[in-house]
C-alpha cells in the first residue's frame, strides 16, 4: 500500500496464434506477442493494471517477485476470486522495490501455455551504467504442438490420476472439494508422450525435469529463427534474463564473453563474473557484459534434456551466423550458483537470531507423480502460522530424488549459510537429498504461497501457505 504516480496498464488473456519462427501454433498469451508485452515502470510507481479475461477458462495474474499487498497476489481461492472468462480485474498496489520481475498466470497449468509477460522496475537513481539494456526470456514449449497441451502431459505424468490443486472460489461445490470451490475436470493423456527418458544433469544431480519438450525459446522464437540483438563493438549491456518455463532448468552462456552478475530475483549483489549461469524456473539474473566485435550465440541450453534455444549478439556485419546447435566452451567453464553471490549492503538481510523456525520437508517422486510437502498435498485450510516483526527461519529439506525451485510469495528472504545471511531472492534451487535454510522478515501481513515452481509439481500438490496471526 502506499501512493506514488499511477501507471495504467492492459493485458488480455486470449486464444491467439503465434509465430515461433517457423510452426505457428494456437495457444493462450497476453495479446498475440510471446512474451506479452512488457510492462514498465519506475520504483515508487502504483501499479494499475486490468487484466481482461478473453479465454474459455478462469485465470488470474500473479506479479512474481514484487513485494505487494496480499489482495493483489494472484493466487485462485486465496487472494481473489479467479477472473471468470468475460470478466476483468484491476490489479492495483505501490511498488516500492526496482528490479527484474515477470507476470504470469496462477491459475493450473496455464503458465506452460504463452501467458507471461516481463514487468521491468526501473531504478530512479540507476547505480549501473550501460548503453543498451535487453530482456531475455526463456521458456519450454510444448502447447499446440502434435495435439499436445499442459494438462494432458500432467494426465501423462499421473497416469490420468489428476486433480486439479489451484482451486476456483465460485458458487458451485460438491462434497468432495474443498467449500466455494468448483468441480474439477480431469484430463486424459492423450497426445504423443512427452515423458523425459535422458541421464541426469551433474548439476542438477538428477533428471533434468520430467518432460521432453519439442521446443526450448528465447523470446518467443526457435533456435533456427533467432532473434538477433544488435550493438557496436564495446557497448556495455545489460542482460536482464528471466526463466519462464515450467519444468526446465537452463544453462546460459554468451559465446567468447565473460558475464558480470549485478543482481539475482531483482536484487543487487556484490558484482562477481562468470561464463555461464544456471537459472531454475522463475528465478532472474542481471549481468553486464562489454560487446565484442563479430557475430556471438546466446546460448540457453536446457539443463538435462540435450536441447536448448538460441539468440544472437551481432557487432558487424558478417554473413557467418551461429548454428543453432552451437555450444560455446563458456557452457562449461564457470558457472557460479547463487549461494556464493553476496549481497549489497544496502539490501543485506540485517544478522539477527531467528524468532520462529519452521521446518517442512519436501516429499514424492518420480513414478507416482505425488509432489507434496510434509506428505500433505496443498489444501486451502492448511496454514503455517508467523506473526508480525518475527525472523522467520525456514529450513525445506528435500527428502525426494528430484531438484526443486521453490518461491515465497510478498517477500524476499536470505540465502543463509554459516554464521551469514546470503544474496536477498524469492526463488531458490534445492537439490535433490540437500536442504534449503532461508531467513525472511515478517513484515507483510497476509496469506502467502510457498511453492515448487515447476508447475508439475506445484499443480499435484507442492503447495502451502504462510499465515498471519493477529
Amino acid at each position: 500500500r502506499g501512493t506514488g504516480p499511477l501507471r495504467t496498464f492492459a493485458l488480455t488473456a486470449t486464444q491467439t496464434t503465434i509465430d515461433l519462427g517457423g510452426p505457428t501454433i494456437k495457444t493462450w498469451a497476453y495479446g498475440d506477442t510471446l512474451p506479452g508485452k512488457e510492462v514498465r515502470l519506475t520504483a515508487g510507481d502504483t501499479l494499475n493494471l486490468t487484466l481482461a479475461n478473453h479465454l474459455p477458462a478462469p485465470t488470474t495474474l500473479h506479479s512474481h517477485g514484487v513485494r505487494m499487498r496480499c489482495d493483489m497476489d494472484g493466487v485462485p481461492g486465496l487472494t481473489q476470486h479467479s477472473i471468470k472468462p468475460g470478466a476483468d480485474f484491476t490489479y492495483r498496489f505501490h511498488i516500492t522495490h526496482p528490479g527484474t520481475y515477470w507476470l504470469h498466470s496462477h491459475f493450473g497449468m496455464q503458465l506452460d501455455r504463452g501467458l507471461y509477460a516481463p514487468l521491468i522496475v526501473e531504478d530512479p537513481k540507476e547505480p549501473l551504467s550501460y548503453d543498451k539494456e535487453w530482456t531475455i526470456i526463456l521458456d519450454d514449449w510444448l502447447d499446440g504442438i502434435n495435439t499436445s497441451t499442459p494438462d494432458n502431459v500432467l494426465a501423462q505424468l499421473q497416469n490420468g490420476k489428476h486433480t486439479p490443486m489451484n482451486m476456483d472460489m465460485g458458487e458451485n461445490t460438491t462434497p468432495h472439494n474443498h467449500p466455494g470451490t468448483h468441480t474439477p475436470t480431469p484430463h486424459q493423456p492423450t497426445g504423443p508422450s512427452r515423458i523425459l527418458h535422458a541421464p541426469p544433469s551433474p548439476l542438477l544431480h538428477s533428471p533434468g525435469g520430467h518432460v521432453n519438450y519439442p521446443h526450448y525459446l528465447i523470446n518467443g522464437r526457435l533456435p533456427h529463427a533467432p532473434t538477433t540483438y544488435h550493438a557496436r563493438p564495446g557497448d556495455r549491456i545489460r542482460l536482464r534474463i528471466i526463466n519462464a518455463g515450467a519444468d526446465t532448468a537452463f544453462r546460459l552462456a554468451l559465446g567468447d564473453h565473460e558475464m558480470t552478475i549485478t543482481h539475482t530475483d531483482g536484487y543487487p549483489v556484490h558484482h562477481t563474473k562468470t561464463d555461464a549461469l544456471l537459472i531454475g524456473m522463475a528465478e532472474r539474473y542481471d549481468v553486464l557484459i562489454t560487446a565484442k566485435d563479430g557475430v556471438f550465440p546466446l546460448t540457453a541450453l536446457a539443463e538435462g534434456k540435450n536441447a536448448q534455444a538460441l539468440a544472437i549478439l551481432r557487432t558487424n556485419t558478417s554473413k557467418n551466423l551461429p548454428n543453432p546447435t552451437t555450444h560455446p566452451k563458456e557452457l562449461n567453464r564457470r558457472t557460479i550458483p547463487a549461494r556464493r553471490l553476496t549481497p549489497h549492503e544496502s539490501v543485506a538481510l540485517p544478522h539477527h537470531h531467528p524468532d520462529r523456525e519452521i521446518r517442512i520437508r519436501l516429499n514424492g517422486s518420480m513414478k507416482k507423480f505425488d509432489w507434496s510437502f510434509d506428505h500433505h498435498p496443498y489444501t486451502l485450510t492448511q496454514r503455517h502460522p508467523i506473526h508480525q516483526g518475527e525472523r522467520i527461519r525456514l529450513t525445506l529439506i528435500n527428502a525426494t530424488s528430484m531438484w526443486h525451485p521453490l518461491h515465497l510469495h510478498g517477500h524476499t528472504f536470505a540465502l543463509t549459510g554459516i554464521n551469514s545471511t546470503g544474496a536477498r531472492k524469492d526463488t531458490a534451487l534445492v537439490l535433490p537429498h540437500h536442504k534449503l535454510v532461508i531467513d525472511f522478515d515478517a513484515d507483510n501481513p497476509g496469506l502467502w504461497m510457498l511453492h515448487c515452481h515447476n508447475q508439475y509439481h506445484s499443480e499435484t500438490g507442492m503447495m502451502t501457505i504462510l499465515g498471519y496471526r493477529k
